[in-house]
């Protein structure tokens, strides 16, 4: 899975959602012919784009060339069960992407349309975003 190597901070603030509601950056397919974008916003864990990763790997066959646009890199820790209030902040648990409208999250190339609408279609079902399957302008 995804996981950073090494990091400035080991635990960060959980942040507010501020700024633009909408992606400025990462909006284009840029690399492929066929791209999944996000329509809302949420946190993509590392086992979940692992697990859209595999999906799309299993249905081309290992055909065509794959790119994951998106990387997993604010830790998020938890405390254990049954703990009470007090006694800091928890470890770092596991590590988010932060989703918004419009970002694209994977693209493929060197497969056929229907092979790559599809399989971006099945990797789309593994995340916690709606999404739609985009070409390249």
């Amino acid at each position: 899975m995804l996981i950073p190597k090494k990091v400035k901070h080991r635990k960060w603030h959980k942040g507010r959602r501020r700024g633009s509601l909408t992606e400025s950056r990462g909006t284009k397919v840029s690399y492929g012919s066929y791209g999944l974008k996000a329509l809302e916003a949420s946190r993509l864990t590392s086992r979940q784009i692992e697990a859209a990763r595999r999906t799309v790997s299993n249905f081309t066959k290992r055909g065509g060339k794959f790119w994951i646009r998106v990387f997993p890199d604010k830790p998020i820790t938890k405390r254990p069960p049954e703990v009470t209030m007090g006694g800091g902040k928890g470890a770092v648990d596991h590590y988010v992407f932060l989703v918004k409208p419009g970002r694209v999250l994977f693209e493929i190339d060197g497969v056929t349309e229907a092979t790559a609408m599809r399989a971006l279609t099945l990797a789309g079902h593994k995340l916690p975003v709606k999404t739609k399957v985009v070409k390249e302008n």
